[in-house]
């Protein structure tokens, strides 16, 4: 029963990740890479790489999104603290986004080169 109990503490915590629009624009971006993956037939290693950096980046976005819930309850308004633990937190979430994006081009780039080089 606690086990269920905390399934659903944490599917309730993706409905509410959900209303967040960057969490929704790297899902968005996460299902146009899948269906590129399906479509360029990428090999199992690639497809290990490519999931683990959509998980990284989502779940990275998910824990910025907890922070700044967190840094607004515990100080409303400015705090330059504060600040500094938001700004932080969004970093760690462009990185894992530029990281992303450097192992996607390397996966992606060679092969969508060789299959429009071959219409």
């Amino acid at each position: 029963m606690r086990l269920i109990k905390s399934f659903g503490f944490a599917v309730n915590g993706l409905r509410l990740c959900w209303k967040e629009p960057n969490f929704r624009i790297h899902l968005l971006v996460s299902a146009v890479v899948l269906v590129l993956g399906y479509w360029l037939h990428i090999s199992a290693q690639e497809w290990v790489l490519v999931l683990l950096c959509m998980g990284m980046v989502l779940s990275l976005e998910m824990l910025n999104t907890a922070i700044e819930h967190l840094c607004n309850l515990l100080h409303p308004g400015q705090h330059p603290v504060i600040k500094l633990v938001k700004d932080v937190s969004a970093a760690a979430v462009l990185l894992a986004a530029f990281v992303s994006v450097c192992c996607g081009a390397i996966i992606f780039l060679p092969k969508l080169l060789f299959t429009f080089q071959n219409l």
